[in-house]
């Protein structure tokens, strides 16, 4: 029913710590320093500010009266300026980046349901990196999921309120190679606040993160299925979402990323939803805001359940920050 993501490419405020007062070819060389580091996982926990302050203070001041320079200096900062941006988005788009966000998305699906009705899914997604030590991070993603449910029978919704919150973790490298993984279980909590939102059941199962980052490409998948039983109710649920970025300059991306559904409990023509589609988006800085990761993108159910009695939806939108 709900769409669901799990992905740090998100539309969503990237954190990051503000630095001491420097030139500007000095502290954009730190900046970038620090960011290249931060996506491969090699700050060993240090955060911004003090990274840049030390690497100031290793830093030779440049001389006094290079006025001559100043061109090229301001050149280099831009330069570095673009690089860090092109890293931060980098991070953004690795499920298991040592990188804490706070993502909100939201999934309009249209023509839903026997009225062909529209739902509406609000995703609020933090992600947490913990350091357990130099070796190995572990990536807590909780998902909590808003729902407005149109009229689904006549003595059945509109609903609105909250569904199955599903937090997942992954133990991850915390200095991989080439391709990059995680494993650990996502959990299925029962925090519906209406039948036609969820099921009030515990469960549990594996879920799984594999990518790889060959730029422009970035290319990769997270999967998990969960089981939960209570009282009669069961659920026996799959969320595939891969994903294909293409980098471009000045922190633009194009992205495809749709989330593929099975209900293995569903009646064969009920089971799958599957969307095609994709969409463009960009990592940019407003002054001395932390990064900002948007994103838009558009999906067409080119499988989704047609016998009933629930069925579609036929279209849907995302909207990530």
């Amino acid at each position: 029913m709900q769409s669901r993501s799990w992905i740090n490419w998100s539309l969503g405020a990237l954190v990051a710590l503000s630095s001491v007062p420097a030139s500007a070819m000095t502290r954009a060389q730190c900046d970038q320093q620090y960011a290249t580091k931060k996506a491969a996982g090699q700050t060993g926990g240090q955060s911004q500010a003090a990274f840049v302050k030390a690497c100031l203070a290793a830093a030779d001041p440049p001389p006094a009266g290079a006025e001559a320079s100043q061109g090229a200096a301001g050149t280099e900062a831009s330069q570095g300026g673009a690089e860090s941006t092109n890293k931060l988005r980098e991070a953004a788009q690795n499920p298991v980046a040592d990188l804490i966000s706070l993502q909100f998305q939201d999934n309009p699906a249209f023509i839903y349901g026997p009225y062909h009705g529209t739902q509406n899914v609000l995703n609020f997604q933090p992600v947490i990196p913990i350091h357990l030590n130099e070796d190995w991070n572990l990536i807590a993603r909780p998902i909590t999921p808003i729902v407005r449910q149109p009229r689904l029978a006549p003595d059945l919704g509109p609903e609105f309120g909250l569904s199955n919150i599903e937090p997942e973790l992954f133990l991850s490298p915390a200095h991989p190679g080439e391709f990059i993984w995680g494993l650990g279980p996502a959990l299925y909590l029962p925090t519906a606040t209406d039948k036609t939102l969820g099921t009030n059941a515990w469960g549990a199962g594996p879920g799984a993160v594999g990518l790889t980052i060959q730029e422009p490409w970035i290319v990769g998948a997270v999967f998990n299925n969960v089981w939960a039983w209570r009282n009669g109710q069961k659920v026996d649920a799959m969320t595939l979402q891969y994903f294909v970025n293409y980098n471009l300059p000045e922190g633009w991306y194009l992205a495809s990323q749709p989330i593929i559904t099975a209900d293995w409990r569903a009646r064969a023509e009920d089971k799958w939803v599957v969307p095609v589609g994709g969409g463009v988006g960009r990592v940019f800085k407003l002054e001395d805001l932390p990064p900002i990761n948007a994103q838009v993108q558009a999906f067409y159910n080119a499988v989704r359940p047609t016998a009933g009695p629930v069925t579609g939806p036929i279209w849907s939108l995302r909207f990530q920050r």
